[in-house]
């Protein structure tokens, strides 16, 4: 599992002062990035310099309590891995209660829409290290 605090500013909140629900999918792909980036396979090397990418294919998101500026909420992202996709599998929480969880389904494909292809096996072993046993 990978792990990072996302802390909602002012700028995230709507006139209630909850944060809003595009922001916070902003903090889901922000996750997502930050992830990339610490297994070495960056989102912009993968597509400019191996010739493929990790497209978002489908999305779903459960919020089960609102998070609001000034709040740290505790973001963490599971790989599970399939041939030729992962999905991102993630928990949300602050003040340890569950906010939001949710996935994203993400397919490797060939970059032009040429099509998928498998997980390259060093992608695959990068991310292996953060999916559950």
């Amino acid at each position: 599992m990978y792990e990072r605090v996302w802390t909602v500013r002012f700028s995230d909140t709507d006139p209630f002062g909850i944060a809003h629900y595009p922001r916070i999918v902003d903090a889901i792909h922000e996750t997502s990035d930050m992830f990339m980036q610490e297994i070495d396979f960056p989102f912009w090397e993968l597509s400019q310099q191996r010739g493929f990418g990790l497209p978002l294919v489908e999305m779903n998101f459960e919020f089960e309590r609102p998070v609001e500026a000034g709040d740290e909420v505790t973001i963490e992202l599971t790989p599970n891995l399939g041939n030729r996709s992962v999905r991102f599998e993630y928990v949300a929480r602050h003040n340890s209660k569950v906010a939001f969880s949710g996935h994203e389904q993400r397919v490797c494909a060939h970059r032009g829409g040429e099509g998928s292809r498998e997980l390259p096996d060093d992608l695959r072993t990068a991310m292996a290290e953060y999916a559950d046993d």
